[in-house]
């Protein structure tokens, strides 16, 4: 394995001094050893991967000093039109190392939304002309491989990246962060607003946790998935899918469950949502100020206010709450009235370590949930 202290400095000698990006499964260990290291402002972590790639233009253009900026390898559709339209070569030119975490490698048992994107992660590298080597899992050929590459972004002055395999990082034990300013548990609260919303109302969970601790509520109250469409993948796009759906079919109650680090992801999505004029749409965010199902990194959500956010954008009415049992009472509250309404419940970090997954594939999931939308079944709810 790698090891995090000998890397990060290795990097540094090559001149990079300055780190962004969305932080991955796959290289919690490494972010995590960033995060404690890299000084002041020297670090952030961005909204989406695009942005973090135009963090890093920021900085060469301001310093003429190439950064460093990690993803996971979904993050690459985000990445994609910056790094070909601001940072190649026939553009400005802008040299860049990228670190990718290779979900989905082919061979590799992994969560069924990254079997395609995994298998295409350097292909599309290649596609886009961006130089890639698959970085060794040992300390000195990483090294190696890592001085190769960064030589060959300011030679070229191009992004180049390293694909990351999982395990390649030795365990990291970051600095103990403050406790959660918040108590409320985030699944007790998925299974009380699940309790609470009526029973034909469809609900779109947002990637991660939050669509696994839905699942799991379910299956525990016996009340079935199929009203449920959980977005195991294409984090920050929830509340678009419900509001696709809201608008299709008004007559339904539609429910997005999004989280604090999707929902900053594409925070543009909130303007759209909030002056679709969707009047059963209703749109929670679990907040925790983390993202909470990749290692726990922090967000800016605790340093953002959202109500006033989506108040600004539109929403007939946005209000939080932070407690278990006022939550059947607001959401009882807000159902009566016109939408699109926003809710933001403020939880604390982390999950049960026997959280399941969804036993069920996407595509029937999909087929399920879009049964439920058949007049036969419209009518019977």
């Amino acid at each position: 394995m790698i090891d995090n202290y000998v890397f990060y400095d290795a990097i540094r000698r090559c001149g990079i001094d300055f780190f962004a990006g969305v932080p991955d499964s796959l290289l919690k260990h490494f972010c995590a050893h960033v995060a404690d290291r890299a000084p002041g402002k020297s670090h952030l972590i961005a909204a989406n991967e695009g942005n973090a790639i135009a963090l890093a233009a920021g900085h060469y253009l301001a310093t003429g000093h190439p950064a460093l900026v990690y993803m996971q390898n979904s993050g690459l559709g985000n990445a994609i039109n910056p790094l070909v339209s601001l940072a190649d070569p026939d553009v400005y030119g802008i040299p860049m190392l990228l670190l990718v975490g290779w979900r989905g490698e082919p061979g590799v048992k992994d969560e069924p939304q990254h079997a395609k994107q995994g298998a295409i992660t350097p292909a599309l590298c290649a596609a886009i002309g961006m130089p890639y080597r698959i970085l060794p899992a040992e300390t000195d050929p990483a090294i190696d491989c890592l001085e190769e590459m960064v030589r060959a972004a300011i030679e070229n002055r191009r992004p180049v990246a390293l694909i990351v395999r999982a395990d390649s990082f030795a365990k990291y034990q970051p600095q103990p962060t403050p406790p959660s300013p918040y108590a409320l548990n985030r699944e007790a609260t998925i299974a009380g607003i699940a309790a609470a919303l009526p029973p034909q109302a469809a609900v779109v969970s947002t990637t991660g946790h939050i669509s696994r601790e839905l699942y799991e509520t379910r299956a525990q109250t016996g009340r079935g998935h199929r009203r449920d469409f959980l977005t195991v993948g294409s984090m920050g796009h929830a509340s678009q899918i419900a509001l696709g759906i809201a608008l299709a079919h008004p007559e339904r109650p539609v429910v997005c469950l999004d989280g604090d680090g999707a929902a900053l992801m594409h925070m543009g999505a909130l303007a759209i949502a909030g002056t679709s004029g969707a009047k059963n749409l209703l749109h929670i965010v679990l907040n925790n100020g983390a993202h909470d199902s990749v290692g726990g990194q922090k967000t800016v959500g605790f340093e953002v206010d959202f109500v006033r956010i989506a108040d600004a954008c539109g929403y007939r009415t946005a209000c939080r709450l932070d407690a278990l049992d006022a939550l059947s009472a607001k959401l009882k509250e807000i159902s009566f009235q016109d939408g699109p309404v926003f809710l933001e419940v403020r939880v604390a970090k982390g999950a049960r370590k026997d959280l399941g997954r969804p036993t069920t594939r996407p595509q029937e999931n999909k087929d399920a949930f879009m049964e439920t939308f058949t007049p036969n079944e419209s009518a019977g709810t």
